[in-house]
């Protein structure tokens, strides 16, 4: 696999729960970076956590990794690599992608052990 670089983002974000009939909050749609997801069951809103927010549940400090892109979708194994890489420090994420890139978000306390295990497995770590 060839040398990866991720993008550590300074922003804390917070990932919300909403029940699946609620109305998007429009001040959601003014933030620099927002990622939505919707199901039958319900809405998760991930944003920063400037923002707030009235949600069913919510759980803040994270810190965003981004996979510097755009990626291919030729390209596989990207997400899986980082995921076992982060899963076998016992670190827990979030997952986002987009239609050009992953996002890998930790709690900010994990964030220093992320990205030195990470970088053992020659992920280049700078800061966005």
């Amino acid at each position: 696999m060839a040398r990866m670089t991720l993008a550590s983002h300074p922003e804390l974000y917070t990932i919300h729960s909403f029940s699946s009939d609620c109305t998007i909050p429009a001040e959601i749609f003014q933030q620099e970076m927002f990622f939505i997801g919707k199901t039958k069951d319900e809405i998760s809103v991930v944003v920063s956590s400037k923002l707030a927010l009235d949600s069913i549940e919510q759980e803040d400090d994270w810190r965003c990794l981004e996979v510097i892109g755009p990626l291919g979708f030729s390209m596989t194994g990207i997400l899986a690599n980082v995921s076992s890489t982060l899963a076998n420090e016992k670190i827990s994420i979030f997952a986002i992608s987009t239609f050009d890139t992953d996002y890998i978000l930790v709690k900010k306390e994990t964030l220093e052990a992320a990205t030195k295990a990470l970088k053992k497995k020659n992920y280049q770590i700078i800061d966005y």
